[in-house]
């Protein structure tokens, strides 16, 4: 039986991310992970945690500034201190809660520059990030949602995996991204399987709760257990009421 992650980003938040890992427990999750927790002390976090019994699967490094645009900050040449604070704020954060994945956001950017910048800040995460046994994720992102992103081929996310050469690099791959970027997610999905991560789920194109539109997810699950994988897979999706109301889904693909 499948299991499943509640992603806070998007999942109860009407709620404090302490009431949203509660909320979490209580409509059967069986982990949870989350975007940027930074406003909430670790220390309170990792209490939650221990309460519920669940753990935060993987969390973000910061975006940067919103307000000017920001989506990241590793592939952006004139901010590579801001974006190794915002590598090591994340990997602290995680440490501190025992999470064991750090997505590092790639930013809007493009050429030679960029690509040399991302794969030294991505050394760098690597290095930082094994001294904790944590794992770093890279995920392409369509440029529907994220126009200009570096990352946005699982196809560079592969030659950048390869090139860095650290065994704590790995992909996340969102089906939703992956399907409206290149389609054919099921063998695509198998075939990156070694690099793979973790997987993240949300219907296409609307990105709500997981049980419409056009990909069938009861067929996807069957190929995720297909592949012999056993973490729990991202809901990470925009309800299209409320968090609670929609949760018809777990019972349907589980």
């Amino acid at each position: 039986m499948p299991k499943f992650s509640a992603n806070l980003g998007f999942l109860f938040t009407e709620l404090s991310l302490s009431e949203g890992i509660e909320a979490s427990r209580k409509h059967g999750f069986d982990a949870v992970e989350c975007h940027f927790p930074y406003s909430t002390p670790a220390a309170e976090t990792k209490a939650v945690l221990h309460a519920t019994g669940l753990k935060m699967l993987g969390l973000n490094t910061v975006k940067g500034d919103e307000s000017q645009g920001d989506n990241g900050l590793a592939a952006l040449p004139d901010r590579v201190d801001e974006a190794r604070a915002a590598i090591d704020q994340a990997i602290n954060y995680a440490a501190a809660i025992d999470t064991p994945n750090v997505h590092v956001m790639a930013g809007i950017a493009s050429g030679a520059d960029a690509h040399n910048c991302y794969l030294d800040n991505l050394s760098y995460a690597t290095s930082a990030a094994a001294k904790h046994g944590i794992t770093i994720l890279i995920e392409p992102l369509n440029s529907y949602d994220a126009p200009g992103y570096y990352m946005n081929h699982t196809s560079l996310a592969e030659e950048v995996i390869e090139t860095v050469a650290a065994d704590n690099l790995k992909l996340m791959f969102d089906c939703y991204h992956v399907q409206i970027i290149e389609g054919d997610v099921c063998r695509r999905m198998k075939s990156l399987q070694p690099i793979i991560g973790h997987i993240q789920i949300a219907s296409v194109p609307d990105r709500t709760e997981p049980d419409a539109g056009e990909l069938d997810y009861r067929y996807v699950m069957d190929a995720i257990h297909a592949m012999g994988y056993s973490a729990p897979i991202g809901a990470e999706y925009k309800p299209a009421t409320s968090t609670s109301a929609g949760l018809g889904w777990l019972e349907l693909l589980r």
